[in-house]
C-alpha cells in the first residue's frame, strides 16, 4: 500500500505541476469512504475535454510507461490511458469529459492517508455512480461498504447523476441493483434507530 500511495503522490504532483484538473476514483477512495481492502492500481479521473486528449496523452507517456502496445491509440479509442509508475504501479487514467466527470472532479477534496500522502479523492456519492456504473462483482460489494460506513449521503444527488449514464449504457438493471442496496440501507439504519431510542 505504502508504494501505491506513492505512486498516487507522485501522479497528483505531476497533474498539479501541468495545471490539470483530476481526482482519485476507485480503489484508492474506496479506503476513504467504504471497507479498506487491498488495491493494486491507481485510477484518477483526468479532465480532458473532447479534441485535446493527445496532448494529455503525450505528456503523461514521457514519463510513464504504456501497459499496453499502442497505448496512445488504445486510449483515444476506449478514453482510458492504461500506465505503469517507475515502480510497476497500474495507473488507469479515465480521459474525462461527460459534465459528470467535471462535477466529479469540482465536488473532489484532499484526505490523508498518510503523515505524507494526501490526495484527492471523488465524494463518497461519486464514487458510487462511477462502481454502479462499472456494474462489476467487485464494484457492488464496494458500493454495499459506502453505504454502511457513510450516514449522511445525498441520495438525491446519486441518482440525479447516474440516472443519464445508465440511460446512456442502456442497462436498467443497474438503477434495480442500487435501489435495493440502498433501501437495505434505510431498513438498517431505521431498525438501529429504533434500538437507539428504546
Amino acid at each position: 500500500m505504502r508504494e501505491l500511495l506513492s505512486a498516487a503522490q507522485e501522479l497528483q504532483s505531476f497533474c498539479d505541476n501541468h495545471e490539470w484538473k483530476m481526482c482519485f476514483i476507485g480503489g484508492i477512495s474506496v479506503q476513504r469512504w467504504g471497507e479498506p481492502r487491498f488495491t493494486k492500481d491507481a485510477d484518477i479521473t483526468l479532465l480532458t475535454g473532447f479534441g485535446e486528449e493527445g496532448l494529455y496523452i503525450d505528456e503523461l507517456l514521457k514519463v510513464y510507461r504504456g501497459r499496453v502496445a499502442n497505448p496512445k491509440q488504445f486510449a483515444l479509442r476506449n478514453r482510458v490511458l492504461l500506465l505503469e509508475s517507475i515502480e510497476n504501479i497500474p495507473i488507469d487514467i479515465a480521459l474525462g469529459a461527460l459534465p459528470f466527470e467535471e462535477n466529479t472532479i469540482q465536488r473532489a477534496t484532499f484526505f490523508t492517508f498518510s503523515e505524507t500522502c494526501r490526495l484527492k479523492t471523488c465524494s463518497a456519492e461519486d464514487l458510487i455512480v462511477h462502481k454502479a456504473f462499472a456494474n462489476r462483482p467487485q464494484d457492488w460489494i464496494d458500493i454495499e461498504s459506502i453505504l454502511i460506513r457513510q450516514s449522511k449521503l445525498q441520495i438525491d444527488l446519486i441518482w440525479e447523476e447516474l440516472i443519464p449514464l445508465i440511460e446512456l449504457k442502456e442497462e436498467p438493471c443497474i438503477e434495480k441493483k442500487l435501489s435495493k442496496l440502498i433501501q437495505k440501507r434505510l431498513k438498517t439504519k431505521s431498525v438501529r434507530g429504533r434500538k437507539n431510542s428504546a
